[in-house]
């Protein structure tokens, strides 16, 4: 399938996409991928050296005539989300992505696609790789980790890089040229119970919520899309307060920056109230999908009846559980007062985890102003405080202020409504893009941020746009040719 992809226009960044996608990359697992790009660049005979930190950066001179242009950084990280349907068969350490094409759709069998930044580190490869392509002198940055920390931003030194203008090829709308982005910080909560045994006279069930959209929690957080862990305790905390239901284990969510798709819980209802629990909570369910009609249209909720655990929570546990997690925010916080439709602040309740004694809730919230940031991190941890967790912030990241008196910004408006008739939008967003961190260490760089479209990141649903890419491609080209002098 993937030869069918290598056949699409542009060759050269279909090629570099399918050569890359073949190499197993999660976050926080790149050895191979970093492997794959050292050995790119070094049989290309162009200067190649990997950082500390895992960073590749490969170095190609200017072609003829461009020696007298500033030089530039090309950059895309490394790593790609790992998420896939329930009854996907996959492995993301050993396998690559099984590519298909839908239309004008690349997409993949069942797994996200990687196209996020996977295209973006294509088509640094496919100019590093090129002979007839005018350009620059180039410092090729492939960050990595930027998916579940940014630590390889945040580990790149000064020094390294020479260049003036850095050109971020990770963002997801053809039309839009970035400016700025959010910054981020995780918020962890856990504790600590003692578990107990199941009432005599109770019934074991399974309660199974899937089939929710997901996504990128920071792009889709506001498009009113599902949260499996708030559906879940919603049920969770109705069925408790009405029924007296017991939590054994609670599985939702997988990673901090996807919106949960599925969550599943293990329960224990009294025997007594099993007929009246069944109806009640059929009631809840239908007022769920209803309420999620029109965006979580494939949403499931299943009740079915399950082997009865041996241990639960105790009350007062459950007690504070379900009432932490229906206090804690999830979604937009507050919108940008500065920039039209665009969210300053949000949280993603991305994992829950509850089994064993013990309970861990993973967060990562979302602002473009730090304060802010802070300000809704420390209202979850109220939250969860109060529960009795212990709750650490890590992972913190600045956002990317905007710049509008950018010079490349100027360059990159210009030839786009020239090629295309229409002026682009520029835009902040509220994912994270690695700009903000490494301008801490580079705070003279001209920065500006632009890609293919990109849809449904982050899930199984992740596609790129076969028209789009031929559409950005020529923009690339365009760019590299009108590079300022120095």
């Amino acid at each position: 399938m993937s030869q069918e992809v290598r056949n699409l226009e542009p060759k050269a960044l279909w090629n570099k996409f399918a050569d890359l996608n073949a190499v197993p990359r999660p976050s926080k697992k790149e050895e191979r991928v970093i492997a794959f790009m050292l050995e790119f660049g070094q049989k290309l005979g162009l200067e190649t050296l990997k950082d500390e930190v895992g960073n590749v950066i490969i170095k190609k001179p200017a072609t003829a005539g461009m020696e007298n242009r500033k030089t530039i950084v090309m950059q895309s990280h490394l790593d790609m989300v790992h998420q896939k349907n329930n009854d996907t068969v996959f492995d993301f350490d050993t396998q690559g992505i099984e590519m298909y094409v839908d239309g004008d759709w690349v997409r993949a069998k069942g797994t996200t696609l990687g196209a996020d930044n996977g295209l973006g580190v294509a088509t640094i490869m496919a100019i590093l790789e090129s002979n007839d392509i005018p350009h620059p002198a180039i410092e090729a940055l492939f960050t990595i980790d930027e998916e579940t920390g940014m630590t390889g931003a945040m580990g790149l030194k000064g020094g390294l890089l020479e260049g003036q203008i850095l050109l971020n090829l990770d963002t997801e709308e053809d039309d839009e040229i970035d400016i700025g982005c959010a910054g981020g910080v995780d918020v962890t909560a856990v504790a600590e119970y003692d578990e107990e045994a199941v009432a005599d006279n109770s019934l074991g069930y399974k309660i199974t919520v899937k089939g929710l959209n997901g996504g990128h929690s920071g792009m889709d957080i506001d498009k009113g899309l599902g949260n499996a862990n708030k559906i879940m305790n919603r049920l969770l905390f109705n069925a408790y307060e009405d029924f007296g239901l017991q939590i054994s284990t609670i599985n939702g969510g997988s990673l901090r920056n996807a919106i949960p798709r599925e969550s599943v819980a293990h329960v224990a209802v009294a025997e007594m109230y099993d007929a009246a629990f069944n109806v009640d909570l059929q009631q809840t369910i239908e007022e769920i999908k209803k309420e999620f009609a029109t965006t979580e249209q494939n949403l499931q909720i299943i009740i079915e009846k399950a082997d009865l655990p041996a241990k639960v929570m105790p009350a007062a546990a459950q007690f504070f559980l379900t009432r932490a997690l229906y206090t804690a925010h999830n979604g937009v916080y507050r919108m940008s007062a500065d920039f039209d439709n665009l969210v300053e602040t949000s949280n993603n309740i991305a994992k829950v985890t509850v089994g064993g004694g013990n309970v861990r809730i993973e967060n990562l919230t979302r602002s473009s102003v730090e304060t802010s940031k802070f300000d809704l991190a420390n209202a979850l941890r109220a939250a969860y405080e109060l529960m009795g967790c212990e709750v650490t912030f890590s992972g913190s990241y600045p956002g990317w202020t905007p710049n509008p008196k950018s010079e490349i910004l100027d360059v990159l408006t210009s030839l786009y409504e020239k090629q295309n008739g229409s002026k682009a939008h520029v835009v902040a967003c509220h994912a994270g893009l690695e700009c903000g961190i490494l301008g801490t260490n580079y705070p003279g760089m001209d920065m500006i941020s632009f890609g293919p479209t990109i849809k449904g990141a982050h899930s199984p649903d992740e596609r790129a746009s076969i028209s789009s890419a031929q559409k950005y491609w020529k923009f690339v080209l365009e760019i590299l040719k009108n590079i300022p002098v120095k």
